[in-house]
C-alpha cells in the first residue's frame, strides 16, 4: 500500500511541477512581449502626435496667411469703393448745385415776369378806376 501511495504522490508532484513551469514560462514571455508592445505603441503614438502637430501648425499658418491676404484685399477694395463713392457724391452735389442755381434763376425770372405782369394789370385797373371817376 505504501508503494501505491508513493506512485500517486510522485505522479501528482510531476503534474504540479509541469503545470507550474508552463504557467511561469507563459507569464515571462507575455511580460516581455507586453512590455515591448507597450513601448512600441508609446513610440508610435509619440511620432504620430508630432506629425499631427506639425501638420496642424502648417495648416494654421497657411490659414493665417490666407486670412491676412483676404483682409488686405478687402481693405484695399473698401478704400477704392470709398474713394469712388466720395467722387460720385461730389459730382452729384456739384450737379445738384448747378441744377438748383438754374432752377432758382428761372424761378426768379418767372417771378419777376409775373410781378411785372401783375404790376401792369394793377396799373391798368387803377387807370380804369381813375378814368371812371373822372
Amino acid at each position: 500500500m505504501k508503494s501505491k501511495w508513493a506512485v500517486v504522490l510522485v505522479a501528482g508532484l510531476l503534474s504540479a511541477v509541469t503545470f507550474a513551469y508552463a504557467q511561469d514560462a507563459a507569464s515571462t514571455d507575455k511580460g516581455k512581449s507586453t512590455t515591448t508592445a507597450v513601448k512600441k505603441a508609446a513610440k508610435t503614438t509619440t511620432k504620430d502626435t508630432e506629425k499631427a502637430a506639425d501638420k496642424t501648425g502648417a495648416a494654421t499658418e497657411k490659414a493665417a496667411k490666407s486670412t491676412e491676404h483676404a483682409t488686405k484685399t478687402a481693405a484695399k477694395d473698401t478704400a477704392k469703393g470709398a474713394k469712388t463713392a466720395a467722387k460720385d457724391t461730389e459730382k452729384g452735389a456739384k450737379t445738384a448745385t448747378k441744377d438748383t442755381e438754374k432752377a432758382a434763376s428761372k424761378t426768379g425770372s418767372a417771378v419777376k415776369k409775373g410781378a411785372k405782369a401783375t404790376g401792369k394789370e394793377v396799373k391798368k385797373g387803377t387807370d380804369k378806376t381813375v378814368n371812371a371817376v373822372k
